[in-house]
């Protein structure tokens, strides 16, 4: 025996059918507060910091492996 039961229903219907809290407007407050301190963060970070945060805090290890690249390519070994 096999029953199929469809329900036709809106995300908030059945969310009120079951019983569960609407966290929409939680969701949207939450959201403008963090758009609102990223936003603020960005304006305080000047260039230079941002780029010592987004790279890494070393460009050495860059240097060091395109040297290893460009040994293995020309076929040195050290």
């Amino acid at each position: 025996m096999k029953i199929n039961i469809e329900i036709d229903c809106t995300p908030e219907e059945a969310r009120s059918f079951l019983g569960l809290p609407d966290v929409k407007p939680m969701q949207e407050q939450l959201m403008a507060d963090l758009q609102e301190r990223m936003s603020a963060n960005l304006k305080a970070m000047d260039p230079a910091e941002m780029l010592r945060t987004w790279l890494p805090a070393n460009l050495k290890g860059f240097e060091q492996m395109f040297d290893a690249f460009s040994r293995m390519g020309s076929g040195k070994r050290e």
